[in-house]
């Protein structure tokens, strides 16, 4: 049986979920601190250093907190890269105390999760993930930055069954990006590319955290 934990995490906090497939279904978020990527259009590059140590009871009772206050039933674990640290302990106790689990991850680290929602969201420029999460992962998020091409977008809907969603999701929702994932989602319906979606960041929209 795994041990609990010691995590650094960055915040906990109650919101919205902003973007993909469970957008505008309120959610715990628990931002884990650091990143093995660091991307430049990052809109959370305070999470790559910035955290406190949390035991894994500290985190549970935070969660139930604001579950209890706001009837919240989901969990987001992001960060940064929450796969960055060991949160196997954590997911199996937040699970056992009734809540849903979704995990956001650029899928570059596998670690075995038992988790209710996986999102992956491939980064450039090689967009690389591991193979293990092709047939697990609900949704697949590409930020609409310059480097994203169609040739880009038709190999990560090839590598991923065609009953999953692939998210053309505009960077921080400005308007060149917004622009550009009208362009190639046009061209990918063009090639006959299926399940493809345009998205947006609804937090930013609606001004929330």
């Amino acid at each position: 049986m795994p041990q609990p934990a010691i995590l650094k995490i960055s915040e906990i906090f109650p919101s919205l979920q902003g973007e993909g497939l469970r957008m505008g279904e309120p959610t715990i978020f628990v931002r884990l601190t650091g990143c093995n990527l660091r991307c430049p259009f990052c809109d959370t590059k305070y999470a790559w250093d910035k955290g406190q140590d949390y035991a894994e009871d500290q985190i549970l009772t935070a969660v139930m907190k604001i579950r209890n206050k706001h009837h919240i039933d989901w969990v987001c674990l992001t960060g940064g890269e929450p796969l960055k640290q060991k949160i196997e302990h954590l997911v199996t106790s937040l699970r056992k105390a009734g809540l849903k689990v979704q995990l956001e991850t650029n899928g570059t680290i596998h670690r075995r999760v038992g988790i209710d929602w996986l999102t992956i969201s491939p980064k450039p420029p090689e967009y690389f993930f591991r193979a293990e999460y092709a047939t697990k992962a609900k949704e697949v998020k590409l930020v609409l930055t310059r480097d994203l091409t169609l040739n880009t977008i038709r190999n990560i809907r090839q590598a991923f069954p065609g009953r999953t969603p692939i998210l053309l999701q505009p960077q921080s929702n400005l308007n060149w990006s917004v622009n550009l994932g009208n362009r190639l989602l046009r061209q990918a319906m063009k090639i006959g590319l299926r399940n493809i979606r345009l998205s947006i960041q609804l937090h930013k929209i609606l001004n929330l955290r």
